[in-house]
């Protein structure tokens, strides 16, 4: 089939031709860039904790009255809790992976240093802390229990041994061994020595440039007279066991207020909340355009064969066949697309240079670009399919009649 009469007959309907291209090109630059923002937030998403997630949850216990020694009681819950049936370990926390709130500090390798080495997120814990978070050690060992000390929230003081992650470890020493070494987690106070180190461990932030920079401190740090604590369950019980300990920390002390019993599946799903729902409207954003762009296909399609509904009449008395006429259309579409599917390739890169600069998001990738001229080749074209087919079905007869 030539071009040329197609290309001549195109020039007669400019306008419709220049609207259905830039439809296809903005569908093309906003597509292209949701599909890729979604693709980040699924794999923000997914990205592991380190933490046994299934079996393990954690709580608040607040006292109240006069002489509540959150000390004593924080002690005596813990040998409460780590003798309930269906616990598998128990320990005191400060904070745990994902919950958007805690302790973080600079880490150094020099004494007064301008700038620290690395930032961590800190985790007070004791010697089943490891245990409890479900975190898995790589290398060295874990604390003792002689080694974790009493201390406040106001003075947390500098543990003479820490464990961290592998992520941690290797930006504090690349390409050696962390186990050992001594750092400062104050610039100007004593140094904490490394001896273990766990493969991974996320912070409680989920827009931390430092992800997965962690260390444990061996610390009990009650929070005034609050202290949280950290179950793992036996695995599948769970429940079960959160509803039991619910029942006997309230029976132990009636003197504090038990709060909420969150899993920690259910604090990933409030962390990615807003993650979760930004690829849901972007993905409702994707869907409307795609729809939007094959009706407007669709709609300028039927106006065109019923334009010109005696002109195909004439070609089908000519000789032309319905196959000829089908073919006709969609060439005519698949020209238009192409022509916008070019100026939206443009667009495309030149948006995601723009949520580079405003957002600090990554670059859009090479290969999504062509995968949408694909699938919007491929919408075109189904969404011509109708239309053409009427075209086909004109009979000769119809260029012998008058209007």
């Amino acid at each position: 089939m030539e071009i040329r009469p197609i290309f001549s007959a195109l020039m007669r309907s400019k306008v419709s031709m220049i609207l259905i291209g830039l439809q296809v090109a903005l569908t093309l630059a906003i597509v292209c860039n949701a599909l890729f923002i979604i693709s980040e937030r699924l794999d923000r998403m997914d990205r592991p904790s380190g933490m046994n997630e299934a079996d393990t949850f954690w709580f608040g216990s607040t006292g109240f009255g006069q002489g509540f020694d959150v000390n004593g009681v924080q002690q005596s819950d813990l040998q409460l809790l780590r003798r309930l049936p269906g616990v598998a370990a128990a320990t005191s926390v400060l904070s745990v992976p994902m919950s958007g709130g805690g302790w973080s500090t600079g880490i150094s390798l020099q004494p007064n240093q301008r700038t620290s080495t690395a930032s961590t997120a800190m985790y007070a814990t004791d010697a089943q802390g490891l245990d409890t978070y479900g975190v898995k050690l790589v290398a060295g060992r874990n604390f003792k229990q002689e080694e974790v000390v009493a201390r406040s929230i106001n003075d947390r003081g500098v543990p003479s041994v820490i464990i961290v992650t592998r992520a941690l470890a290797d930006a504090l020493f690349p390409g050696g061994d962390a186990i050992g070494k001594q750092v400062y987690l104050e610039n100007d106070g004593p140094t904490s020595t490394i001896i273990g180190i766990v493969e991974r461990a996320q912070t409680p932030w989920m827009g931390s440039d430092f992800i997965e920079n962690a260390t444990f401190s061996p610390s009990y740090m009650p929070y005034g007279t609050s202290t949280r604590f950290l179950v793992r369950a036996e695995p599948g019980r769970r429940d079960e066991v959160m509803k039991t300990i619910e029942q006997k920390m309230q029976e132990a002390n009636p003197s504090r207020i038990i709060g909420r019993l969150r899993s920690i599946e259910q604090v990933r799903r409030e962390a990615y909340s807003g993650d979760r729902a930004m690829a849901i409207i972007l993905g409702v954003v994707i869907a409307a355009l795609l729809a939007i762009t094959a009706l407007g296909i669709v709609g300028m399609a039927s106006f065109w064969v019923a334009q010109r509904t005696k002109q195909i009449g004439t070609r089908r008395a000519l000789g032309a066949t319905k196959f000829d006429i089908l073919r006709y259309f969609q060439t005519e579409n698949f020209i238009i697309t192409t022509l916008g599917l070019v100026a939206g390739g443009v667009l495309a890169y030149a948006l995601s240079l723009w949520l580079m600069h405003a957002y600090q998001s990554p670059r859009l990738p090479w290969y999504y670009v062509p995968v949408g001229f694909l699938c919007l080749w491929m919408l075109g074209q189904l969404a011509v399919l109708g239309p053409a087919l009427r075209a086909s079905r004109v009979p000769p007869a119809v260029a012998t009649r008058s209007v």
